[in-house]
């Protein structure tokens, strides 16, 4: 691991505390980073990019003013790293300062670092292209960067860090209104999918408001991880995320109901394999184009709309104990694209926090949605 750099601020934590005091007694805080960086002197966190500085993690560790709170900030390169290896790695971490006093202590779940046990079992798939892959493919049919194989990686390697979107903002949803949603919505889906086709018809609402035009396509994204489709370790500690992507033509879903966008989603996002996930590794390794389609599709624009969705609800973050029990309260600094939607569990009431990186102008509209204001509570 790093140093810890540590860092101080000259106001108290609660400062930067936003709480919501609910009906049935609840109350759930939330840290503003917006706040945050606006009035506590810290502009900025740092990030560990890997391409240009090497570093596998960043770690701070922040403390205020007369208050017991402190903030541990952990920034991983999402090249070397996906969700559930930084979760791994957070718990494992945790595990070991826990048993600081005992030499002997074994891990739990020791991590698996050798990539040889993917190689080796992805050699056993067959590919198989998965539906949003083709699509991009036809989209771009002219105009696909094409790129010799042998040139991939140097490119990559070479290619800028992209800079963080910090246009970020936090929606709440009790346990209570998310089931409501998803009664609402299909009681037969996840409450993923209802909230899914929620965020796509609002989002295409607002950006033809914005721009005053019909985007063509409306995409939408889900993040999965391949090692619930695979026989490689769930302790690999390495990215094995892949995506699945819908695209749905936006007429339909501005005319569509939630229950239908929702199936519609469904039947692109839930097509997801290590077949396919073969593919895209082949598609990284030879059609790099494809991706720079993909990567100028997924936007929100005159000519698209675009949700993606990093379901976190799976991974244990509120369990992760250094010895003084879980975090109180979970929060996401950054992400790396426009569009990108975060979903934490919020262990103070059950609900769920939705961090959300839209551009503010977007959101103001969002602000007025009747539809998301019936489920959510605006935090920041």
């Amino acid at each position: 691991m790093p140093d810890i750099a540590e860092l101080s601020v000259k106001l108290p934590a609660e400062h930067f505390f936003e709480t919501c005091n609910y009906k049935n007694g609840d109350t759930v805080k939330s840290f503003n980073l917006r706040k945050f960086f606006c009035k506590s002197g810290i502009s900025a966190l740092p990030e560990a990019t890997f391409s240009s500085d090497h570093l596998a993690a960043i770690v701070c560790l922040i403390c205020f003013k007369d208050s017991p709170y402190i903030v541990l900030y952990i920034s991983l390169p999402h090249v070397i790293f996906d969700g559930t290896a930084a979760v791994a790695l957070f718990n494992n971490w945790a595990e070991c300062t826990r048993n600081l006093d005992n030499p002997d202590h074994k891990l739990k779940y020791p991590p698996v670092n050798d990539c040889k046990v993917v190689r080796d079992y992805f050699d056993t798939v067959t590919a198989i292209e998965p539906p949003h892959t083709k699509h991009f493919k036809d989209l771009g049919a002219e105009s696909l960067v094409k790129v010799p194989p042998g040139a991939i990686a140097a490119l990559l390697l070479a290619a800028p860090d992209i800079p963080a979107f910090e246009e970020q903002h936090l929606l709440h949803f009790t346990a209570e209104k998310l089931e409501q949603l998803r009664q609402d919505v299909d009681k037969a889906q996840t409450t993923n999918l209802a909230l899914a086709a929620l965020l796509t018809k609002t989002i295409l609402q607002a950006n033809i408001q914005i721009f005053n035009s019909m985007p063509t396509w409306s995409y939408v994204m889900f993040l999965y991880d391949c090692r619930h489709h695979t026989e490689v370790p769930m302790t690999y500690s390495g990215n094995l995320s892949f995506s699945a992507v819908a695209p749905l033509e936006s007429q339909t879903v501005l005319d569509g109901s939630y229950k239908e966008i929702a199936q519609a989603i469904k039947e692109h996002c839930s097509k997801v394999s290590s077949e396919y996930a073969k593919l895209l590794i082949y598609t990284v390794k030879n059609e790099i184009g494809v991706l720079f389609q993909a990567g100028i599709s997924l936007c929100n624009s005159p000519d698209t709309s675009y949700v993606g969705i990093s379901n976190v609800r799976y991974m244990p973050m509120h369990l992760i104990d250094f010895g003084y029990g879980g975090p109180d309260i979970l929060s996401s600094a950054y992400f790396i694209r426009e569009g990108m939607q975060r979903i934490y569990s919020n262990k103070q009431d059950g609900g769920i926090d939705l961090f959300m990186n839209v551009k503010d102008d977007l959101f103001e509209y969002l602000k007025k949605s009747d539809e998301l204001l019936k489920y959510a509570d605006i935090i920041f």
